[in-house]
């Protein structure tokens, strides 16, 4: 399968799972080649992401008063803490998938996992844009509630359906990913440059 017939099937799965459709982990799994080459392909949308994740540091700077005097200290930091929580989430996943007992099925929900993220980053980026067009702060924190709220929801399900586990364990590794985030993010704070 090349690549950009991979890619668009990923991306097909991802928009079946936001939809609430499990069909989308069938296409992740029926496709005509091994689990692990499809697991190795998703990652094709941390590449994909990296506009979006730009996009929300840009905006994050551009409603600040004035730049920040090492932006571009941080803004690399930034980048490197994205690469580092991607990949780390992968691995610690791997790992987690095999002590549950769903080590066969880690290749299934990588892949859902990577392609749920182009989703979630582009309705975090759409929920960013009202404050910057001007809108009421209410239509703002009301879009970011909604994106924030979804992007949860899409990740929950796809990791349960992938893995095929209950309700809570699948509500602790989203709470997983979102920790893996935040202890990244705290860490980049305290660097010199990283809290610009």
């Amino acid at each position: 399968m090349s690549t950009f017939t991979g890619v668009a099937t990923g991306l097909q799965a991802a928009l079946l799972l936001a939809r609430g459709k499990a069909d989308g982990i069938g296409l992740l799994a029926a496709e005509d080649e091994p689990a692990q080459a499809t697991a190795a392909r998703s990652f094709w949308a941390a590449a994909l992401c990296l506009p979006a994740f730009v996009c929300l540091q840009l905006i994050d700077l551009a409603q600040e008063p004035r730049l920040p005097p090492h932006a571009a200290h941080g803004f690399a930091l930034q980048l490197l803490g994205y690469a580092i929580d991607w990949a780390g989430f992968a691995l610690l996943t791997r790992w987690l998938a095999g002590t549950m007992g769903r080590g066969a099925r880690w290749p299934t929900f990588i892949a859902a996992w990577n392609w749920c993220n182009v989703v979630q980053y582009l309705l975090l980026v759409v929920a960013s844009l009202p404050p910057l067009l001007g809108m009421p702060d209410i239509v703002g924190e009301t879009a970011w509630l909604v994106a924030t709220g979804w992007a949860l929801w899409l990740e929950w399900y796809a990791t349960r359906l992938a893995l095929d586990v209950s309700r809570l364990q699948a509500v602790g590794l989203v709470l997983l990913d979102e920790a893996l985030g935040f202890a990244l993010l705290a860490i980049i704070q305290t660097l010199p440059g990283g809290g610009q």
